[in-house]
């Protein structure tokens, strides 16, 4: 974690896409993908980048249907 908030000092949005649906929400409430994301990032954590791949397809993929809404 960074000791100053150079970005937002800048209003520079450079990585927050990697937090899409974990950011601050208005209004409180969760995003629409947030449970998918949190089961993949649940499945993900502790794991190797190679074995998170193959042991967390099915979570990642579910994660992507929601985020691209290809089955909605």
């Amino acid at each position: 974690m960074p000791f100053w908030d150079l970005q937002g000092q800048l209003g520079v949005d450079l990585d927050s896409f990697l937090l899409r649906q974990s950011m601050a929400q208005p209004y409180r409430k969760a995003g629409t993908c947030h449970a998918f994301e949190r089961e993949w990032i649940e499945c993900g954590h502790g794991l190797g980048q190679t074995r998170a791949r193959r042991e967390c397809n099915i979570e990642y993929e579910d994660f992507m249907e929601c985020m691209h809404r290809t089955k909605l």
